[in-house]
């Protein structure tokens, strides 16, 4: 699969997208940008007349673009009977500096391995002066599902 498809067949619509585009997507990893919208309306209360992006929403952008890109990417889902999911179950994030309205991210996705459906890659975040704004672990399970 090349890198739309991937993009195409990602289980997430606006609002819930946040990849924008993959640079680089191969069996040991991805590398892929997003910009946050300063429409996005968790802005709104996050926080008052300060808004600065939720780190639940900077560990969900790693995890599509460096899990859930790369987990598809690796089952090759070419089977028309079946899709593949990549579900997160566990995530180890530490946070170094605040992502704002408006900025575009970097996330790099390492894989450490791929075995018995498990994924598990070294993932990094970075804002666009090239400091890293969150680093850390995700694991996820990759799955196929039959479709109906």
């Amino acid at each position: 699969m090349d890198i739309k498809e991937i993009i195409n067949i990602l289980p997430y619509s606006k609002p819930f997208l946040f990849v924008d585009d993959l640079q680089r997507l191969d069996e040991n990893g991805a590398v892929g940008t997003f910009t946050f919208d300063p429409d996005l309306d968790f802005y709104k209360g996050h926080f008052k007349d300060n808004p600065v992006t939720p780190g639940v929403i900077l560990t969900e952008t790693m995890a599509q673009i460096g899990l859930v890109c790369l987990g598809l990417y690796l089952v090759g889902d070419t089977d028309e009977s079946s899709s593949a999911h990549v579900m997160l179950t566990s995530t180890a994030i530490d946070f170094m500096k605040p992502v704002f309205p408006g900025e575009k991210v970097t996330v790099t996705s390492e894989k450490v391995y791929f075995r018995m459906k498990r994924l598990h890659c070294n993932v990094s975040m970075q804002n666009e002066a090239g400091e890293v704004v969150c680093k850390g672990t995700l694991s996820g399970m990759v799955t196929k599902i039959l479709k109906n």
